[in-house]
């Protein structure tokens, strides 16, 4: 391998890292990237590679939420089978393993079949991220901003509380629920279930804003959308790692390293600045970047429609 297929792993990596965890989409940003760039994953093993990256750089940042969640999902098992489990009585810890478990549930409603077409909701989405067109990604993008500004109004109705020292007036703590109910874990999983299937609607984002939406303060709803995210992504990873087992191998050993490297280092830095970013109350960033990127790609995709060519590299598209 050349060193250009290095190179081209590691600006996937790049990507994969980036968008993956900040609310912008990184399956709206890589199809966009092979549209416009005329650049195609070199296999499905390789998109494998990508997921894994961004999965390390996650438990990097949450392994010790990560480890106590394992621990307590181990407990709450033996007690299940020795009769001691109390809904009444759970910890902040069983609490939350138990809505990320409900919250994954409607993620099996992509394995439904849509009637009269003979394809599953899953195989629609794959429909949808691979097609020739790309007014879907630009919707997608501008519903993507639309979700975080209404998270972000929301997030402003519920009061912070203030501690008063003299003259000063500080934070105590913010404002809304600390711990996810039953509607907020299922809200938050259809909220996905969409960004699973719609190629630019992002999946931290609409998970963030949908905790957001239902009262839960910025920092719990942030570290639910992220753990949540771990066993999607690796459901996702298998999923396609079984159908890329089947393939040839075309691809070498240092874009493998460079990919997940890339991918791994870039999704770290992404999680703390989104962290940050919550935290300081300039989500509105993202909404900005999101709204502009999807009413041009909306744009673009109006004029290839028209002319049938791509206007970023000339070729001629087939619809």
């Amino acid at each position: 391998m050349n060193i250009m297929t290095v190179l081209q792993a590691i600006i996937q990596g790049i990507i994969q890292g980036a968008t993956e965890f900040l609310p912008v989409s990184s399956s709206g940003h890589l199809s966009l990237a092979q549209h416009f760039m005329n650049v195609q994953l070199p296999s499905l093993l390789f998109d494998v590679i990508l997921h894994l990256g961004t999965l390390v750089a996650v438990l990097i940042v949450y392994y010790k939420l990560v480890g106590r969640l394992i621990c307590e999902f181990i407990f709450m098992i033996g007690d299940i089978f020795t009769g001691k489990f109390k809904w009444s009585k759970m910890n902040p810890d069983r609490r939350m393993v138990i809505m990320l478990i409900i919250g994954l549930i409607p993620l099996f409603l992509l394995f439904l079949p849509i009637p009269g077409t003979g394809m599953k909701i899953k195989d629609f989405a794959d429909k949808l991220a691979t097609d020739s067109g790309i007014v879907v990604e630009g919707c997608s993008l501008i519903m993507t901003a639309i979700l975080l500004s209404l998270g972000i109004i929301a997030s402003k109705k519920t009061p912070a509380r203030y501690t008063i020292h003299g003259n000063r007036k500080t934070v105590k703590s913010e404002g809304g629920r600390r711990q996810f109910n039953v509607v907020d874990a299922i809200t938050v999983g259809i909220t996905q279930c969409f960004a699973a299937v719609f190629p630019g609607l992002s999946r931290s984002g609409s998970t963030l804003s949908a905790g957001l939406m239902r009262g839960i303060n910025r920092q719990t709803a942030l570290d639910y959308s992220f753990v949540i995210g771990i066993p999607s992504i690796l459901a996702a990873a298998v999923l396609e790692l079984k159908d890329a087992v089947n393939e040839p191998m075309t691809i070498g050993i240092a874009p493998i390293i460079a990919g997940i490297i890339s991918s791994a280092i870039v999704g770290f830095l992404a999680i703390k600045l989104l962290k940050w970013m919550v935290t300081t109350n300039k989500l509105h960033v993202f909404v900005a970047y999101t709204f502009i990127l999807g009413a041009i790609v909306i744009i673009l995709g109006i004029i290839e429609h028209s002319t049938g060519v791509n206007p970023i590299t000339g070729m001629a598209i087939n619809f």
